[in-house]
């Protein structure tokens, strides 16, 4: 679900609401039948949150039904284009969807708009990258390392600060199976799918103290007098 909202949102843009089912990885709902938990958060939730959408969870049978009418006629047409053509791979039946599939799709069904214009505002990259991966939080350790899916990641000194032991972090992992590590709006560290580190980070600059020595004081002092 991540993956197919960021694809929308980095061809077209942020839009102003998502009216989505109560699915768990939309909402958490804490008993069956009883309102979804706006508080507590899913990983979609927060990502839609960040980017400043509203997500509002279908209550009535008539939103549900829209829904529903809606994948029975891509549940009902799609695997028949499917088997007429022998496809029987995902990767195939991806490069199906994307080349030809959807646009006859939207040509058959798809109701132009009664204004024209478009309410999609464009968004960077690297906002996405960050935003529409799982995100989880961890403390740095005494030894500047952050213990994540059974592994221990070494953060490397960056122009920060020297060590980031005691500071609240938060792990990235990203659709395309990359690990990045973020320190508030900073990007600390990146890896790549196997655990190595894909970046280099700058050193950490000296601290530099200005101590006026006794003599460069007494010379003052006779300058003053």
């Amino acid at each position: 679900m991540l993956a197919s909202l960021r694809k929308v949102i980095e061809e077209q843009g942020v839009f102003c609401a998502l009216y989505s089912d109560r699915a768990s990885h939309f909402f958490l709902t804490p008993k069956v039948g009883e309102p979804v938990d706006h508080a507590r958060l899913t990983q979609v939730g927060r990502a839609l949150r960040q980017l400043g959408i509203q997500i509002i969870p279908a209550y009535s049978p008539q939103a549900r039904g829209r829904s529903e009418r809606g994948f029975g006629t891509w549940q009902g047409r799609l695997p028949q284009e499917l088997r007429l053509r022998k496809i029987t791979t995902v990767d195939a039946a991806n490069q199906f969807l994307r080349g030809e599939y959807i646009k006859e799709f939207n040509r058959k069904f798809s109701i132009e708009a009664s204004e024209r214009g478009t309410a999609f505002v464009p968004v960077r990259r690297q906002e996405l990258d960050l935003i529409f991966s799982l995100q989880h939080e961890r403390v740095v350790a005494r030894d500047n390392t952050v213990s994540f899916a059974n592994r221990c990641w070494q953060l490397e000194r960056s122009k920060l600060r020297g060590t980031l032991a005691g500071c609240r972090v938060t792990v990235h992992e990203h659709l395309d199976q990359t690990v990045s590590i973020t320190f508030g709006p900073h990007l600390v560290c990146r890896y790549t799918a196997d655990g190595q580190p894909a970046m280099e980070m700058t050193p950490p600059r000296k601290a530099t103290k200005r101590v006026a020595s006794h003599r460069g004081l007494e010379k003052s002092g006779q300058k003053a007098a």
